[in-house]
């Protein structure tokens, strides 16, 4: 690969380590904003459901855009739209002290969010041609969106330990570099700028998710059941290492980064693992959500602070076994050309889980652990029993392990490396 494209590369995988970090950064901050605000936990966890409830409206629309008229001209503008809405939450904590102007700038955020991390991915695919390049490129974007995992919740807590207002305004300015990386390091190929990829028209869309119907709902469910059960779980931990326990600061980031590391140590040795068989990608979802069960019950019974960190670990080695095998079954399993369709809508669910989570944790935190993680574990438990029925995997000539389609014909879907 071109030093130029390894720059580019670099470039982009900004977008997803910003992106993850201007929310999951949120999580520490939540109860000394209740504090200086004077809001319940209810409230407070709006400020997570903001970011991500208007992004679950436009990824798709983002990813319909750019298919029309390029990437990066739909990932330079959201970039700015992000470090507005920053720029004026920050402004809403620090000059205002207004909840509802940290609401309304999060809530610019989001929408700028859904229209730069989404299309990173494809805009690798417009760069590369080599399927080994694209492969790895897409190796360290990954490893950019682990990154901004596991730092976020340190970040967050360091700085709001100065000015509790900071988190917002790092925003800007992390998306005024990223931005800037991308504009003078990311090069399309002419031809590519001149002509972007066809869009799947809507009724092609319709037609594909009928008739990959059964098992893509499994894949849906259990993507947005691991940002629900994620969220909700690190929202509540946070709480109680605080109000209960009172640990704050950078202790309290470090604590929180533990099951952040378990995610994402778990993430790649399953991606090494399933490899491109589709029944270990099976095995890996269904078992992944067991997992998260037994530890959300496990969680339900613990009273101490290491015992229930110890349970959201266990949460989180199930919820990273779930990740890149869900997203592992769309991208061996689904046609290139209409991949990117799928993952917008595969995306889009993902953040309904992330904005449903922290809220409905807040509601039913004040009815107590039982039923904070009694909820976790029977979603869990229903998502996993479903997901083993729903995902049907047949065998080629060769004895691989490949999808079969819904409906009567149960033929088998291709799968990458496979004939």
């Amino acid at each position: 690969m071109q030093v130029s494209k390894r720059w580019g590369i670099m470039s982009i995988a900004t977008i997803p380590l910003i992106i993850t970090l201007g929310n999951a950064m949120m999580i520490p901050v939540l109860p000394i904003l209740q504090r200086q605000l004077h809001i319940n936990a209810v409230q407070s966890s709006l400020v997570i459901t903001a970011y991500s409830i208007i992004a679950i409206v436009l990824i798709p629309v983002a990813g319909f855009i750019s298919d029309r008229v390029g990437r990066k001209r739909v990932i330079l503008p959201a970039l700015g739209v992000t470090a507005a809405g920053g720029l004026i939450a920050g402004m809403g904590a620090s000059l205002l002290h207004s909840y509802g102007w940290i609401l309304a700038g999060r809530f610019i955020q989001g929408a700028g969010s859904a229209g730069a991390m989404p299309i990173a991915m494809p805009l690798v695919g417009d760069m590369l041609k080599r399927d080994e390049d694209v492969s790895k490129a897409l190796g360290t974007i990954e490893t950019s969106n682990t990154l901004g995992k596991v730092l976020s919740p340190i970040l967050g807590a360091a700085l709001a330990m100065w000015v509790f207002s900071l988190p917002f305004y790092a925003i800007p300015v992390l998306c005024l570099i990223s931005g800037s990386m991308v504009a003078l390091c990311v090069r399309v190929p002419k031809h590519d700028a001149e002509k972007p990829p066809h869009p799947v028209r809507v009724a092609v869309l319709l037609s594909l998710l009928r008739k990959h119907l059964r098992w893509l709902s499994a894949v849906f469910v259990m993507g947005a059941l691991a940002m629900f059960v994620l969220f909700g779980t690190l929202v509540y931990l946070s709480d109680r290492l605080e109000s209960t326990w009172n640990l704050d600061g950078i202790l309290k980031g470090l604590v929180l980064a533990v099951p952040l590391c378990c995610l994402c140590l778990t993430s790649y040795l399953v991606g090494h693992i399933i490899s491109d068989r589709a029944r270990r990608m099976k095995y890996a979802t269904v078992g992944g959500g067991l997992v998260a069960c037994g530890g959300s019950v496990s969680g339900a019974m613990v009273p101490g602070a290491f015992s229930l960190a110890m349970s959201v670990c266990v949460i989180c080695i199930g919820i990273g076994a779930v990740l890149p095998a869900v997203g592992a079954l769309i991208t061996e399993s689904i046609d290139k050309e209409q991949r990117g369709s799928i993952t917008s809508v595969y995306t889009s669910t993902r953040f309904l889980g992330v904005a449903a989570g922290p809220f409905t944790v807040s509601l039913l935190s004040a009815l107590g652990q039982v039923w904070v993680f009694g909820l976790m574990a029977s979603l869990c438990l229903l998502a996993a029993l479903y997901s083993m029925r729903a995902i049907k995997v047949g065998a080629d000539g060769h004895g691989r392990t490949k999808m079969m389609q819904s409906g009567a014909s149960r033929r088998p879907i291709r799968v990458k490396g496979m004939p």
